[in-house]
C-alpha cells in the first residue's frame, strides 16, 4: 500500500521506532529552548502591543480634552435657539449678553439662461471643449464641457469637482424648460459668484440673491459678520445665528439673551472623561501584569509582570497625577475627591467632597487641568518617550522581540533540517543493519539444511 513503510525484516527488529525515538531523544533539549522562547516572546510581543494601543488611546483622549472647554466648568444658554445658539471655549468668562439679529449672512445665487429642450439639452454642439469659468472673489473654478455635453452633464460634472469646495449645481424645470443654478457656502458680501469662458453658459446668466452680511447688535453695538457662525465677537463664545429676531405687534424686536455661567454637571463631567481616560491605561496595565492563583496554589504570572519599562511608564504618569498644579487654592485632584485605589491604582470620584470643593473652586480644576503646565500636558510629555512609534521605548521592545522570533525561526529551521538529516542517515544505517541480518539469517538457514542432510541416513 502506498506511504506505508515495513522496517526490521530481516532482523524482526522495528528499525523505524528505533530510529524515531534517537532522532525525537536528540532533538527534544532544543525543541523544547525553542518552543518555550518562543512562547514568551510571543506573549510579551502581544502584550506589549496591547499597551501600546493603550497608550495611544490614552494619548489621544489627552488630546481632546486639552482642545474641549469642559474643564472651565462654563456652559452657554441662548434664550431663543430660533434666533442663536451659544457654545463656550477657551477664554470663556462668565456673563450675559443681549443679541438682536437683524439680518442673517447668505450666500450669491446665479442662474444660466432657459434651455427650452430641458436638463438634456446640449450645451455645447462645437466639436472642441469648452469652458465654463466661475468665479467668486479670488478664487477661480474652470469647467471642462466636452463637445456633445449637456446641461445635466454639466451639473454633474461640477458638483463632484468642485462640492468639497464649497460650489453646488442644481438644475430647475419649469413649463419653459430648464436652467442651471449655482449657488455657493460662502456667505457675506465679496462672495458673489459669476460666469466667464467660452461655453455660452456664460450668456444670459442672471443674479438670483446677492450675498449679504449678517448683521446684529450685541449689548447695544451694531456688527456685522460674513458668516451666521461668530466666533470672535465676544472672548471663547461662539454665535451660531440661525434666524432674525421676533418683532412683535408692538414693533419693537424681542433681544435674545445669551448666558454664560458655571456648571457643576459639565465640569464634573469632564473630571470623570479624564478618570475613565486613567483608568483605561491602569486597567490595560494591571491585565498584562496580575498574577493568578491555581488551583492547585501555584502561581501563573502575566506577560509583563515586573517589566522594568511598564513600571517606569505607570511612575511616570502617577507622578504627574500627584502633582501640584494651577494658581487656585486648590492645586491636586485629591482635594477635589479623586481618590486612588491603594490595591489597583484606579481613580474614582467622591460626589460629596467634588461637590462640595466645585462648589466654592470650581475654576481652580481648570488650573490643574489646563495650560502648557496643566496636567494634561504634563501626561502627554511624559509618556511621550514611550510612545514614540519607532523610537520609543515600546516600539523598541517590540521590535526586539520581532527580531528574536526571526531567529527562532532561524533555528526552528535549522533545527528541522539537522534532524531529517540524521533521520536519514540512521535509517540508512539499520537498514544496512538490517540487511546484513537478513543475509546471514539466509546463511545460517543453507548450512543447516545441508548439515540436516548430512545427518539423514540414506535407506537402503
Amino acid at each position: 500500500m502506498a506511504g506505508t513503510s515495513v522496517s526490521g525484516i530481516g532482523s524482526n527488529i522495528d528499525t523505524q521506532a528505533i530510529v524515531k525515538s534517537l532522532v525525537d531523544s536528540e532533538r527534544a533539549p532544543k525543541q523544547t529552548q525553542i518552543n518555550n522562547q518562543t512562547l514568551k516572546a510571543t506573549t510579551s510581543l502581544s502584550s506589549i502591543g496591547k499597551i501600546q494601543a493603550a497608550l495611544d488611546a490614552f494619548r489621544g483622549a489627552l488630546d481632546n480634552m486639552k482642545t474641549a472647554s469642559s474643564f472651565s466648568g462654563l456652559s452657554g444658554i441662548s434664550s431663543d435657539e430660533k434666533v442663536a445658539s451659544v457654545t463656550t471655549g477657551n477664554g470663556a468668562a462668565a456673563g450675559n449678553f443681549s443679541l438682536l439679529v437683524t439680518q442673517l449672512a447668505t450666500a450669491s445665487k446665479i442662474s444660466t439662461k432657459v434651455y427650452t429642450d430641458g436638463a438634456s439639452a446640449v450645451v455645447n454642439a462645437g466639436a472642441v471643449p469648452s469652458t465654463l469659468t466661475i468665479k467668486q472673489g479670488t478664487d477661480t473654478f474652470d469647467v471642462s464641457i466636452p463637445a456633445g455635453a449637456t446641461l445635466q452633464q454639466v451639473r454633474d460634472s461640477i458638483n463632484s469637482q468642485y462640492s468639497n469646495q464649497g460650489l453646488s449645481a442644481n438644475i430647475l424645470t419649469d413649463a419653459n424648460g430648464s436652467r442651471m443654478v449655482l449657488t455657493s457656502n460662502k456667505t457675506g458680501v465679496g462672495s458673489n459668484l459669476t460666469l466667464a469662458g467660452n461655453s455660452g453658459l456664460e450668456t444670459g446668466a442672471s443674479v438670483l440673491a446677492t450675498p449679504q452680511n449678517a448683521k446684529y447688535t450685541l449689548d447695544g453695538v451694531a456688527m456685522e459678520s460674513k458668516s451666521n457662525t461668530i466666533a470672535d465677537a465676544v472672548s471663547g463664545i461662539t454665535l451660531k445665528l440661525t434666524g432674525v429676531s421676533p418683532v412683535p405687534a408692538s414693533g419693537t424686536a424681542t433681544p435674545t439673551t445669551i448666558t454664560v455661567s458655571a456648571d457643576t454637571a459639565t465640569l464634573k463631567s469632564a473630571v470623570k472623561g479624564f478618570v475613565d481616560t486613567y483608568n483605561a491605561l491602569i486597567k490595560a496595565a494591571n491585565t498584562e501584569t496580575q498574577v493568578t492563583t491555581n488551583a492547585d496554589g501555584s502561581m501563573t504570572t502575566g506577560a509583563l509582570t515586573g517589566d522594568a519599562s511598564l513600571r517606569s511608564l505607570l511612575s511616570s504618569v502617577r507622578t504627574e497625577l500627584n502633582a501640584m498644579g494651577g494658581t487656585g487654592q486648590m492645586k491636586s485632584l485629591a482635594q477635589f475627591g479623586v481618590e486612588t485605589d491603594q490595591k489597583t491604582g484606579l481613580l474614582s470620584i467622591n460626589d460629596k467632597i467634588f461637590d462640595a470643593a466645585a462648589l466654592t473652586n470650581a475654576a481652580d480644576i481648570k488650573g490643574i487641568f489646563a495650560g502648557d503646565t496643566g496636567l494634561l500636558a504634563r501626561m502627554k510629555s511624559a509618556t511621550d518617550s514611550f510612545a514614540q512609534k519607532t523610537t520609543g521605548v515600546f516600539a523598541a521592545r517590540s521590535s526586539s522581540l520581532s527580531d528574536s522570533l526571526n531567529d527562532l525561526k532561524k533555528q526552528q529551521d535549522s533545527l528541522d533540517a539537522r534532524m531529517a538529516s540524521l533521520q536519514t542517515s540512521l535509517s540508512a544505517k539499520y537498514t544496512a543493519m538490517d540487511s546484513l541480518v537478513a543475509r546471514l539469517r539466509a546463511q545460517s538457514d543453507s548450512i543447516m539444511t545441508t548439515l540436516n542432510a548430512l545427518n539423514n541416513p540414506k535407506s537402503d
